[in-house]
């Protein structure tokens, strides 16, 4: 067994993007050798826990075609943003108007939504329409105190066609249209990993967490005390290349800037270049077009966040070297296992 596995008795997965693609005719495709590292995990006896941010099926519903595509999985084992709502729903007398997909709403069947004075939101797929997204904003921007709940704040998740947007994407939106911050119920909120780590009876230091998503998932997991590691699959390669754009783009700024002082200190044949100068000028704007896309770069800050320091907290606290990416799934299980 590798040496930082020794201390490890629970193991959270993600689902999408990890075990299985989802989408397509079957309802989605399995990641090569995902199946049996489920089924190897169990037979070590490590405790395991499936975490996800699946908002388009009840538990049920979601775990039997888990179970259809070949997955060792039951309802129990299973943390999902939903349940963990419904949960906070009565302990605080919530009466909420739902933005989800219809195959969720089962999930809410035993609250009351009659004059609601909250907005459940969820990954509602062909849900979010102009229409539906405006009457939940009616609905918040009549509060005195909006309540906004998101089942996950993700930006976008892949199915076997492709990429498609997640639930932050139109939490964002109801956000900014009625000046609200919204209560993430789902990962990367830390009380969601308590809940999932008290499921299997594990405390942080002795968990690890695997997923595709730097923040949702590593990032979650890390500000709980875990260690975590995400796979090569899913969003990954995505959210690989963001990071080098970001990377580039400060490289760019910071080259053109430091060309500009040098400018403004050298002494040049026939004098130093003015403010005014055709090659001060386009130093200048280049300068402006560099902090214009870092500006944007910025909105993606929540994604990059902390990424370096994670790298060297993973080395710094005996934890698996970097940022390991593993693939196919055998190389990792055989770290965990062997």
């Amino acid at each position: 067994m590798a040496a930082w596995a020794r201390a490890v008795r629970g193991v959270l997965l993600d689902i999408s993007g990890v075990l299985y693609d989802s989408g397509g005719d079957g309802g989605g495709a399995p990641i090569a050798g995902s199946a049996e590292a489920v089924r190897r995990i169990k037979a070590s006896g490590l405790k395991l826990q499936f975490c996800t941010n699946e908002t388009q099926a009840t538990r049920e519903k979601f775990v039997k075609k888990l179970q259809g595509l070949g997955f060792d999985i039951s309802v129990p084992e299973v943390t999902a943003p939903a349940p963990a709502a419904c949960r906070i729903l009565k302990e605080r007398g919530l009466r909420p108007h739902l933005l989800v997909h219809n195959d969720l709403v089962p999930e809410f069947a035993e609250l009351d939504k009659a004059n609601p004075n909250c907005v459940v939101i969820g990954d509602a797929a062909e849900n979010f329409t102009y229409a539906n997204l405006n009457e939940a904003f009616r609905v918040l921007i009549g509060m005195e105190k909006p309540v906004l709940i998101a089942l996950g704040r993700g930006r976008y998740y892949k199915e076997t066609d492709g990429l498609k947007l997640d639930v932050g994407a139109y939490m964002k939106a109801l956000e900014y249209a009625c000046d609200v911050e919204a209560e993430v119920v789902g990962k990367p909120a830390k009380p969601f990993f308590e809940s999932a780590l008290a499921a299997m009876g594990v405390p942080p230091q002795q968990a690890i967490m695997i997923g595709d998503d730097i923040v949702n998932d590593v990032g979650g997991a890390q500000q709980c005390g875990m260690r975590a590691v995400q796979v090569r699959t899913g969003k990954y390669s995505i959210q690989k290349k963001e990071g080098a754009v970001c990377f580039i783009l400060k490289k760019c700024r910071d080259s053109a800037t430091k060309a500009v002082e040098e400018m403004k200190s050298s002494s040049f044949q026939g004098g130093c270049p003015g403010s005014n100068s055709p090659l001060h000028l386009a130093l200048r704007s280049w300068i402006k077009v560099g902090q214009f896309l870092l500006g944007l770069q910025r909105q993606e800050a929540e994604l990059q966040h902390g990424a370096d320091r994670r790298c060297k907290s993973f080395s710094s606290q005996s934890s698996p070297p970097g940022l390991l990416a593993f693939q196919p799934w055998g190389l990792l299980s055989s770290a965990l296992l062997l």
